[in-house]
């Protein structure tokens, strides 16, 4: 079991197909940490659950070896088949409190939050930590229009007691100013899914995550 205590957010990689090129997850994870990702979230939004856990296997096998934490993104059933570190929960998902029951104490649980309300209520719950979303407008999620920008980081991030991630459109180019408004890492999709070198992306990104955090 993965000690909680030592989960590192630095550089977390989030999955997407359709954004890696016609390459492998296997393949943009591995690459990714080689370039530093210390944290892989799988998301299958169009997988079926049995086609979710084939591809899950070989995922958790190669992330364990490395002592990288796997989370799975809103299935809970596939994190315990797969007996992954934890899930990420949207606001549509199962409430975390239920999820907590099912998974017990031990086990990761994020959850994404827009607002400083949604982030407190999560942290009430039982979130591990917070996805903060989106930093910036992503066309991942075209749905939201409103970005919290780095000056809504502060607000957010000394209104809870976990640590908080961001996600939306983080690259290389803003990494830095993200972590440096108080960020314990950086969620990544497209900068280094979508990118020809993968390893050296995420190796780009971790650089400038570092050099915030020292300074």
């Amino acid at each position: 079991m993965y000690d909680k205590k030592k989960m590192d957010y630095s550089l977390y990689l989030v999955t997407d197909r359709a954004l890696s090129l016609g390459r492998s997850n296997l393949v943009v994870i591995k690459a990714a940490v080689e370039g530093g990702a210390t944290l892989v979230q799988l998301r299958e939004k169009e997988a079926t659950t049995r086609e979710f856990y084939q591809e899950g296997l070989k995922i958790r096998a190669y992330l364990k070896a490395k002592n990288i934490p796997l989370i799975i993104n809103d299935r809970i059933d596939i994190a315990l088949a797969l007996d992954a570190e934890g899930v990420h929960l949207g606001q549509a998902d199962m409430p975390i409190d239920l999820a907590r029951k099912i998974l017990g104490p031990k086990k990761i649980i994020g959850a994404s939050a827009f607002t400083l309300k949604e982030a407190k209520i999560a942290e009430k719950l039982g979130a591990d930590y917070l996805g903060l979303s989106p930093i910036f407008v992503t066309e991942t999620k075209p749905e939201l229009i409103q970005q919290i920008g780095i000056e809504g980081i502060p607000l957010l991030k000394e209104g809870v007691q976990i640590p908080v991630v961001g996600i939306g459109s983080i690259s290389e180019s803003n990494a830095y100013e993200a972590v440096k408004a108080g960020l314990d890492g950086v969620a990544v999709v497209s900068a280094i899914c979508s990118r020809e070198d993968p390893r050296a992306a995420a190796a780009a990104i971790k650089k400038e995550v570092l050099r915030a955090k020292r300074s």
